[in-house]
């Protein structure tokens, strides 16, 4: 190992390296492809920095002048690509080296600026590395070594593409190094296309789980999941902890609710800029934060110092992003929690990912708030404050506090301060308890008050009005039925007395309304509809529609030649044989192929054909006419229609033409045939056609012979 690199790593504290690391820098594998899995927080960042070394390095012991980028390190997320780029930043900076990063929501133009100004490694997310590649802003010809971390992620993300673009343009005598928390099918395709000879190094157990992190499932009702959160993160009091959920829209709202209780929190999702993301890490890192709500998003490479809880408030959709979640914690031999929260509409559902991942998790119920007390107890009695040794300073201010205060009031000062700097915990319903039934309202009390839906009286607003100056108790009111002009309140017989006596002499509410004791219970009868605005009567149904009240009660149809309903009724049944047949029996036909023959209104029959009838009626033999002969062209009258042409009236009364040649009829347009066409200049009839003619029809005709059975160019009259 060069001189630089051990310097930096005695700075660091690394007495030791963990297994991965000491299997990627074994002296037999030095300048191979390697396709290396490991747990996640297992040191793959500094394994990979160490592993391209000897490659970068070569013969010297620091790095030259930065010209172009000798070495590519691709990271699914911005996050990730950010803090790699730091890991490198400290493991390469006795040596020189010049670290720059090209990640997606950042200026391009203070990328493209880096990158002109010369760097020894480049740290990148696909998307925008292409991006550069395309513009011609950085140049690839001297790579030495490109690292894919967390390459199964990005192939989930769907970078495929950008990757295989990237590794293309990259040069073939390149070191390829592919990390990877799981290696599928893809990975292994991957590999097979773009490493050579590649040597796998594998570290991950497959029969045990990480032993730095404890998994835990806790019970919950359905409707304490939100508590049981805020319980969890009490009774761990974790330096940082990590939430995870599954889409923004829970993000934002355990955001808000954990902020209302007090807790420092930030979010972590997509919808994120890349600055609030990066300020949201900062906040954790310095301490100005304690929670982080995130989605999935943040699941790959975040590496928090002080991250000591994990918890599942949403649980993943595969084992993969379980361990992917919980790997946050328990990172470089820290001890870790990871809390899964399980309501029972998911318990089958948390079973199948914990064995999936081959995980054993300890089943319990959510930290109750007594447990939370008796931990903060605990860690109370353990801190620094009670150290034995007062400075100077103080000496005088603690004199006088015991002279004043007995040992009793001085060490419940200390605790309601104690008690005041953190979250109250929440109760949680048992989990094995079935929901119980509401009991009777009992003997009641009925109160009239004015107003009502006319003057915006609702349930919702009547209620805590009631009980904020009635002094009661929400179990203490019964129901509440808003009419249009009152509103009527039930109350409990036994908390009358103090309903009367919270209120004045008077019995009034806000506004001087008055409470008045009714005698007896209302009708609560919604009564007869008023009358509508257009006069009719009020609505009986929909559509005025009697309303019916099952089959036997359904009135006979009366329709035109139809049955009545099929069912019971109150008429005689159908008799299907009696004559005539209903319309839809579909009479027989004769074989006579005449048909059964239908009579219209006025007495003539249908022609029926095949048992249809025919749109037009059939003439008798004694109704047939002789056609008179039709008049000749000449007895018509003048025409007085446009261009002199007359009205026809229908296709019998057209007349028989007797111009041109033969007796036959022009072609259909300008009546006038001298008019349809306009003889060149020259020369009668047809104009030839222009250029070289494009088949033989248009050949035969400018040669003035019949194409295709066509007759010649008519010629125009003289």
């Amino acid at each position: 190992m060069k001189q630089a690199l051990s310097a930096a790593l005695a700075a660091r504290g690394y007495d030791t390296l963990t297994p991965v690391q000491q299997a990627v820098t074994a002296p037999e594998l030095e300048g191979r492809d390697l396709l290396v899995s490991a747990q996640t927080g297992s040191g793959k960042t500094l394994g990979f920095g160490l592993a391209i070394a000897p490659r970068l390095f070569g013969d010297d012991e620091k790095f030259g002048r930065a010209d172009a980028p000798m070495a590519l390190v691709i990271a699914p997320t911005r996050e990730l690509a950010i803090q790699v780029k730091n890991e490198l930043t400290w493991l390469y900076a006795e040596a020189g080296a010049v670290i720059a990063s090209t990640v997606g929501g950042m200026d391009m133009r203070d990328e493209k600026r880096a990158l002109a100004r010369g760097a020894h490694v480049v740290v990148a997310t696909p998307g925008r590395l292409r991006d550069h590649i395309m513009r011609n802003s950085i140049d690839l010809s001297q790579l030495r070594a490109v690292v894919l971390d967390e390459a199964d992620e990005m192939l989930d993300l769907g970078f495929r593409d950008d990757l295989e673009f990237i590794l293309d343009e990259a040069p073939e005598d390149r070191q390829t190094l592919l990390f990877s928390a799981t290696v599928p099918a893809s990975i292994g395709k991957l590999a097979q296309r773009y490493q050579k000879n590649a040597e796998r190094v594998e570290t991950v157990s497959g029969e045990k789980q990480h032993s730095d992190i404890e998994y835990m499932a806790y019970r919950v009702s359905p409707r304490d999941v939100e508590n049981a959160i805020i319980n969890v993160l009490r009774y761990y009091e974790a330096p940082n902890a990590i939430i995870f959920c599954n889409t923004r829209a829970t993000v934002n709202r355990m955001t808000t609710r954990l902020s209302n209780r007090g807790f420092s929190v930030v979010a972590l999702s997509g919808e994120l800029t890349q600055s609030e993301r990066t300020n949201a890490l900062q906040a954790m890192r310095d301490g100005r934060a304690r929670v982080c709500v995130a989605t999935d998003v943040a699941a790959r490479g975040i590496d928090l110092p002080n991250l000591n809880l994990v918890v599942h408030a949403e649980l993943p959709s595969n084992q993969d992003t379980l361990l992917h979640r919980s790997g946050r914690t328990g990172r470089a031999g820290r001890k870790g929690v990871s809390a899964l929260i399980v309501p029972p509409s998911v318990h089958k559902k948390a079973n199948r990912l914990l064995g999936w991942a081959k995980l054993t998790a300890e089943w319990a119920e959510a930290p109750s708030a007594e447990a939370v007390i008796a931990r903060d107890e605990e860690r109370m009695l353990t801190e620094t404050d009670w150290s034995p040794e007062v400075d100077g300073s103080s000496q005088a201010t603690v004199g006088e506090l015991t002279k004043q205060f007995t040992s009793e009031q001085l060490a419940a000062a200390y605790l309601r301060l104690w008690r005041e700097k953190h979250t109250a915990p929440e109760d949680l319903s048992n989990v094995h308890e079935a929901p119980k039934q509401r009991e009777a309202f009992g003997p009641s009390v009925w109160f009239s008050l004015p107003g009502g839906y006319d003057a915006g009286a609702e349930p919702r607003r009547l209620l805590p009005m009631i009980c904020k100056m009635g002094n009661l108790d929400r179990n203490d009111i019964g129901a509440i039925r808003v009419k249009d002009t009152e509103s009527y309140i039930e109350i409990r017989e036994a908390s009358v007395p103090t309903l009367v006596d919270a209120l004045d002499a008077d019995m009034t509410l806000e506004n001087g309304a008055p409470l008045t004791k009714m005698d007896k219970a209302p009708s609560l009868d919604r009564g007869p509809r008023p009358p509508r605005k257009d006069g009719k009567p009020p609505f009986k149904g929909k559509g005025d529609k009697p309303a019916y009240k099952g089959k036997d009660d359904r009135p006979p149809y009366k329709g035109k030649d139809k049955p009545p309903h099929r069912g019971k009724s109150d008429s005689a049944p159908i008799d299907w044989n009696d004559d005539p047949a209903p319309r839809h029996k579909k009479p027989k036909s004769d074989k006579s192929g005449g048909g059964k023959k239908y009579e219209k209104s006025d007495g003539k029959p249908y022609a029926k054909k095949g048992g249809k009838p025919k749109g037009k009626p059939q003439a008798s033999d004694d109704t047939i006419e002789a056609y008179k002969p039709r008049k000749s062209f000449g007895e018509k009258p003048a025409y007085k229609g446009k261009g002199d042409k007359p009205t026809y009236k229908g296709k019998g009364d057209k007349p028989a033409y007797k111009g041109g040649e033969g007796g036959k009829p022009h072609r259909k347009g300008n009546s006038d045939p001298s008019k349809r066409a306009t003889p060149p200049k020259g020369g009668k009839g047809s104009p030839p056609p222009k250029g070289k003619p494009s088949s033989k029809k248009n050949r035969a005709r400018a040669e003035g012979g019949k194409p295709g059975g066509m007759a010649p160019p008519r010629k125009p009259r003289s």
